[in-house]
């Protein structure tokens, strides 16, 4: 969110030594060319919990902003490559088994490549990652496991005002970029859509606005919201248009539609049950500042379409659901530079879907009506807990801040803290953690603490701790907590 990415303290500087250089970019481009099609090695007999997803994408977004961070400027460079590991270690309690060990280690490797002033531009980023559980711990029985390697992330993109600027030495007073290839994609806020698709991208802009198509499919081996599919890849095509207005000075409205059409197909037939789930979202919302130091971000989105509802195969739902987000963040202009922020997230829930706010099978029934939201989006929504964005009301509120600035060795140490109330929005109705076993809306609390620190300018250290306290919808009242510690080696 806008809030959430206004402080980065973290330099940019790195020095690369030339044989490793050289190595590492022949890698990068071999293993791009070879794997664009990979699919991933887990099976998805074995399904990973939403929790788990979830958990693994606050992971990856970090490391991700950190090379965004370190990537040279565009127009500054012709070539370059690098890439990072990254070793991280996570303890929990998931309420099925009581603790859960996982190692994950990642080798990332990336090139860039920019040609007249950056007209043209064409990046690839590979993963390749060994995922370690404890006997027994997995999803999928799979202890350990091999993933990849698979390209993460790879396009090509042109800039017009660029290109005139390099080819007929004159300026243009709007602009023209088109992306083709893998990459996050982010409409609004991203409470509806923030994804990696394999796609295509036109923007158009100028002094006062800014639109956007996009033409999009889902990643085949990213695992599919909806867990009783029996299906080996995940098939969904993203459709859409954004239009954002940049005539004031601290605020960005937005307002956008895009459609997402099922393609999924099943691996074996399901007796009396069919799963197409084809749904548009349409949204506003806006982000800025509402006074100094105090950045705002907010999103509306309401979802329609047709789904199936639990042993439905010949008529299908009608979706009418929405969510709505809204974020506060205060920056201190004080030294440690101390930030608080608030947020308030709610997206509807079904009371007709007793076992899942997601799948087809355990999902509507008794009527026609299917209200409960499902997005492609993303949000913090808590470290140990982590529920997806469905049938919930969520309040947080955080702060955090640099406590040792200044110091030579602890200067970029930064020490946080989220604290979160969960309550569902239909009591009846499923959420996506099935140990909410109760028709209760009270779903519970967490509180959660982080330490980040940017030890050196190619080496970073976290660790994260989160505690659930469940509430009246879940017949186990035991606490469950939320290790994470973990580094990561840029080069």
């Amino acid at each position: 969110m806008a809030a959430q990415n206004q402080l980065h303290r973290i330099g940019t500087t790195r020095s690369h030594k030339p044989v490793c250089r050289w190595l590492m970019a022949g890698l990068a481009v071999i293993t791009s060319a070879s794997i664009a099609s990979t699919p991933t090695a887990h099976a998805q007999t074995g399904r990973d919990t939403d929790a788990f997803l979830i958990q693994q994408r606050g992971v990856r977004d970090r490391i991700w902003e950190q090379i965004d961070r370190e990537m040279p400027a565009t127009q500054k460079v012709d070539f370059d490559f690098g890439g990072n590991y990254s070793f991280n270690l996570f303890i929990y309690d998931d309420g099925i088994e009581s603790s859960r060990t996982f190692r994950r280690h990642d080798l990332r490797l990336w090139t860039r490549m920019a040609f007249d002033q950056g007209a043209h531009e064409i990046y690839a980023r590979t993963r390749l990652s060994y995922l370690d559980f404890n006997t027994g711990d997995s999803y999928d029985g799979d202890d350990n496991d091999w993933n990849g390697a698979n390209l993460e992330r790879g396009f090509y993109q042109f800039d017009l005002q660029r290109a005139m600027r390099a080819y007929a030495n004159r300026d243009i007073d709007f602009n023209l970029k088109a992306k083709i290839g893998r990459d996050l994609v982010e409409f609004g806020t991203g409470l509806a859509l923030s994804d990696i698709l394999d796609h295509v991208a036109v923007t158009y802009s100028d002094s006062q606005w800014e639109l956007t198509g996009l033409a999009g499919k889902t990643v085949g081996s990213s695992q599919d919201f909806d867990l009783t599919r029996p299906t080996d890849r995940t098939r969904r095509a993203i459709f859409g248009t954004q239009l954002r207005y940049l005539g004031f000075e601290k605020h960005r409205p937005f307002a956008y539609v895009f459609w997402q059409s099922d393609h999924n197909r099943e691996t074996r037939p399901t007796w009396l049950q069919d799963y197409d789930y084809d749904s548009v979202y349409v949204g506003l919302g806006s982000t800025g500042e509402l006074a100094q130091n105090l950045a705002y971000s907010t999103e509306w989105v309401y979802e329609g379409g047709r789904s199936y509802g639990h042993r439905e195969f010949y008529k299908r739902d009608v979706i009418k659901a929405w969510a709505f987000d809204i974020e506060l963040e205060y920056l201190f202009d004080v030294p440690k530079h101390p930030r608080l922020s608030t947020e308030y997230i709610f997206a509807s829930g079904d009371p007709d879907r007793l076992v899942s706010p997601t799948d087809a099978s355990g999902g509507n029934r008794g009527d026609m009506r299917d209200s409960s939201f499902v997005g492609l989006g993303y949000r913090d929504t808590g470290l140990s807990f982590a529920p997806r964005l469905s049938n919930m009301h969520i309040w947080r509120v955080g702060a955090s801040f640099f406590p040792l600035e200044g110091d030579p060795t602890f200067d970029r140490l930064e020490l946080g803290t989220n604290w979160f109330l969960y309550w569902k929005n239909r009591s009846d109705g499923a959420v996506s953690d099935p140990t909410a076993d109760l028709q209760s809306g009270y779903l519970g609390w967490e509180m959660d603490y982080y330490a980040s620190w940017a030890i050196t300018n190619d080496l970073s250290w976290t660790a994260r701790y989160g505690l659930f306290f469940p509430g009246d919808a879940f017949s186990d009242q035991s606490s469950r907590s939320f290790f994470l510690t973990g580094m990561t080696w840029s080069f």
